[in-house]
């Protein structure tokens, strides 16, 4: 976002501070909390352009942000962890984070969103309301500025109609139907006046929708040109029209559209049709196709955004296309990718700085890969990788799909100026597979976002909240809804040639790409693989409620030198650096909770219960 004199800055900082009324919206007990009768009110907020344009920043600087960075409720994240590794493609070696705390050893309940900041996403700690309701007071005060014009006006409504989008739909994603608060509430001593009982998951994604919709009616497709090395961020038509399509792809998935509920046992929740639509609706995946297409059509007659496409035909070329497109910044210019991104900080310069902890979360164990998200990618040329196929055993970890490179760390890729060592007793994996502790707990570590641990250095590191990739992967999904095969893999072919890969077809003649169940699984399997670390792989598993793949026990590989040795290698050795190695595939030990079975309440996490005996219409989801 554009930067201005510290007084500015730090005179924001004073309005937020001084006007909570104004500025947190609480859903617990501090909600009614009153003004404490400071100097500073709308009225001064709103009395200049400049002072307004800033409120509406720092409602900026509440929308979702996914990785963890600091020691507060939201920052923190699940304490260092993140919900992603709950699926099938991350698993958390790092014993004090929610993650292990209360999910993996099944001990999570209702209660624990009451008592703790470290769950998947808490429904008052979070920042969502407060981004909603910063979102209404600008909406309901900006005209009262004198000296901004009605364009923009119009135009800023609109992008806090955006941060109301956005946080509604990161509840949603969680937690279904939810309270529709479509203004900002004032300080009465009326409790009926505060609260909104619980919308069904119809209303709730019309709410969202409509939003969007009005939106992109002014938003314009993109950012200028001459504008956009400042004001990269800022909310476009693209951004909404981008959006809904993700938000129509998760309302006509079988989580809340199918014959039946996800849970069996009756529950308020369920008759009420707050986490579910009440029956399969294919109008939804109608719906969803329709703005797939609207948006494609848009970008193919007004240009800006795209894929980001590989200057040669080298695995390096393709590699960082790939990087480019989830890390850089310039949305439609320098990545005509991004269009949703979100930043905490514009730069960190140690991987244990204290105020951006993500490096330390990837060093402690927080995101390891497992195997059978490694096996996902397939071989260079788009061969499905086969354990039984000594050729692809032989080049497992030099020729595959580019991305595995740009995703995870793997014995003897280039990292630090040298090679990494990640069988047993080597530099980077030491003994943590043997023992199933630390970074490479797995056999693996985490590459993405993080490199080499000093190429992303000193440079922004974004959150891609929304790009282009995601797009084509859910145009193909309704595509294939809508029976026309051809067209949804053509969209699926488009995402792995930008990193040289043949097409579905041609990579897997013994498939039958005509039948839906197949070439969904290829569709969730290339999400996974282009949109790892990215919160898509535990969404697409909960989404088309996956409870086969929650209860597999997940694996990681060891690796032995073949010589026998256990230890680093040292230029002072005679002879070459290690090339032959064995392997032995184990089971993670820790996942107690798919161990004793998967029950479908965990697709939704839980309202706390604080909230539920307010009384206001607020159920429970069911099972909790």
């Amino acid at each position: 976002m554009k930067q201005t004199k510290n007084f500015i800055i730090l005179f924001l900082l004073s309005v937020v501070a001084t006007i909570s009324c104004v500025d947190d919206i609480k859903f617990g007990d501090s909600f009614l909390e009153k003004d404490p009768g400071t100097d500073v009110t709308i009225d001064t907020v709103f009395s200049k352009a400049e002072y307004a344009r800033w409120f509406l920043w720092n409602a900026y600087s509440d929308l979702y942000y996914g990785l963890p960075w600091y020691w507060e409720d939201i920052g923190g994240k699940m304490n260092m962890g993140i919900f992603e590794t709950l699926s099938d493609c991350w698993h958390s070696h790092l014993d004090w984070d929610g993650v292990n705390r209360y999910y993996y050893s099944g001990s999570y309940d209702a209660g624990y969103e009451d008592s703790s900041s470290h769950t998947r996403f808490g429904y008052t700690k979070e920042g969502c309301w407060q981004a909603i309701r910063k979102g209404w007071i600008f909406i309901e005060n900006i005209e009262r500025v004198p000296d901004m014009d009605k364009a923009e006006m119009e135009r800023l409504k609109s992008e806090a109609k955006m941060i109301i989008a956005c946080s509604y739909f990161d509840l949603f994603r969680h937690l279904g139907g939810l309270p529709l608060v479509d203004h900002s509430f004032e300080v009465s001593d009326n409790f009926d006046d505060y609260y909104t009982p619980r919308a069904t998951v119809e209303e709730t994604v019309n709410f969202i929708i409509n939003l969007l919709d009005e939106a992109a009616a002014v938003l314009p497709w993109g950012i200028d040109a001459a504008e956009v090395s400042n004001w990269d961020g800022r909310f476009t038509r693209a951004a909404a029209l981008g959006l809904k399509c993700k938000v129509l792809l998760f309302a006509a998935s079988p989580l809340f559209n199918d014959s039946q509920p996800y849970y069996s046992n009756p529950s308020e929740a369920v008759t009420s049709h707050h986490v579910w639509y009440g029956g399969y609706k294919s109008e939804l995946w109608t719906q969803c196709l329709q703005a797939c297409e609207t948006f494609m059509s848009e970008v193919n007659s007004k240009g800006l955004y795209g894929l980001v496409q590989a200057s040669g035909a080298s695995v390096s070329d393709y590699r960082n296309a790939f990087r480019n497109a989830y890390n850089t910044r310039g949305s439609g210019y320098d990545n005509p990718e991004m269009l949703i991104s979100t930043r905490i900080r514009y730069t960190y310069g140690d991987n244990w700085q204290w105020d951006y902890y993500f490096p330390q979360s990837c060093m402690n164990g927080a995101f390891t890969p497992t195997q059978e998200f490694v096996e996902m990618f397939p071989m260079g040329d788009g061969t499905p990788f086969d354990w039984n196929n000594p050729e692809h055993v032989e080049t497992m970890f030099t020729d595959r799909d580019p991305r595995l490179f740009e995703t995870i760390l793997v014995e003897g890729a280039t990292f630090q100026g040298r090679q990494a060592e990640l069988w047993v007793g080597g530099r980077e994996a030491r003994n943590n597979p043997v023992q199933q502790v630390g970074e490479y707990a797995t056999g693996y570590a985490n590459y993405k976002f993080i490199l080499d641990k000093s190429a992303n250095l000193n440079t922004p590191t974004l959150w891609p909240y929304l790009r282009m990739a995601e797009i084509y992967l859910i145009h193909a999904e309704a595509l294939m809804k809508a029976n026309r095969f051809d067209e949804a893999i053509a969209k699926v072919d488009q995402i792995r040639a930008r990193v040289g890969l043949r097409g579905l077809k041609e990579s897997n003649p013994d498939k039958n790409l005509y039948d839906e169940s197949v070439l969904l699984e290829e569709i969730l399997r290339e999400r996974a693989c282009e949109l790892g670390l990215e919160d898509v792989r535990l969404f697409d598993l909960i989404r088309h409620k996956k409870q086969d793949v929650f209860q597999k026990p997940l694996h990681g590989l060891r690796i032995y030198r073949a010589d026998g040795l256990e230890e680093p290698w040292s230029v002072d050795q005679v002879g070459e650096r290690p090339t032959e190695f064995t392997y032995e595939i184990f089971e993670l030990s820790t996942r107690y909770w798919w161990a004793y079975g998967f029950d479908p309440k965990w697709y939704l996490a839980a309202f706390p219960p604080t909230e539920i005996n307010k009384g206001y219409g607020l159920t429970q989801n069911p099972g909790w």
